[in-house]
């Protein structure tokens, strides 16, 4: 489903990726792991499109994702792509279900579908009473499952998560990465996730480790 083939990346004149191959298939659960600095979060960027790499390819599909312009590579990821962070990253103006809809609106997707599919997660997710509070009025695991539901709004054919439980404690750590596979089950959706943590680490399908910028073992 995703290929990624010789994939560089520097910074400065500090190389982070040193000349990754990688692999996802259609409904996996993967874990990106690696000490701090390895360059886990720096792939993850290039895979979901939100960076550029240096040299390498990506493909989704067999198709060529970075060649194509820029205004198609945001449209692509805005309908293809969903991304959960550490930092939740809801506008805090904007109630629960507001947040939900907003990639929905970016797309152009009809208001009233977009709305009551942001409902739908919102209840998938337990937060069905809480979808006209703002962020401020929620529990961090309440914030990070708004996050969630956010990023499945357009219904992504593939999830990026990056180190979504890092700012959670471990009993809604433990409840996000249960609802992970939950999710995978359900809706059928690719999970790629940067983790410290090796709880999680250790429930996904397959587990990928980067070391000195290049995947441990090859």
């Amino acid at each position: 489903m995703l290929k990624a083939e010789g994939l560089k990346k520097t910074y400065g004149s500090l190389p982070v990726l040193k000349g990754v191959d990688i692999e996802i298939h259609k409904g996996e659960v993967v874990s990106i792991v690696g000490a701090s600095g390895a360059g886990k979060s720096t792939l993850l960027h290039i895979l979901g499109t939100l960076d550029k790499p240096d040299a390498g390819k990506v493909e989704m599909n067999g198709k060529s994702i970075f060649g194509q312009s820029s205004r198609a590579l945001s449209e692509f990821r805005n309908k293809n792509l969903g991304f959960v962070f550490q930092f939740h990253n809801l506008l805090p103006e904007f109630s629960a279900i507001e947040n939900v809809m907003i990639p929905g609106l970016i797309a152009h997707r009809d208001e009233k579908e977009v709305k009551k599919r942001g409902y739908e997660l919102l209840e998938i997710l337990g937060l069905k009473e809480r979808a006209e509070h703002k962020p401020s009025e929620l529990s961090g695991g309440e914030q990070q499952r708004v996050a969630v539901a956010r990023a499945l709004i357009n219904n992504p054919v593939m999830v990026f998560a990056d180190e979504p439980s890092g700012n959670l404690d471990s009993n809604n750590a433990r409840d996000l990465h249960e609802l992970f596979f939950k999710l995978r089950n359900e809706f059928g959706q690719t999970f790629v996730i940067v983790t410290h943590n090796q709880e999680l680490a250790a429930m996904t399908d397959r587990k990928i480790e980067i070391k000195d910028g290049r995947i441990n073992g090859e």
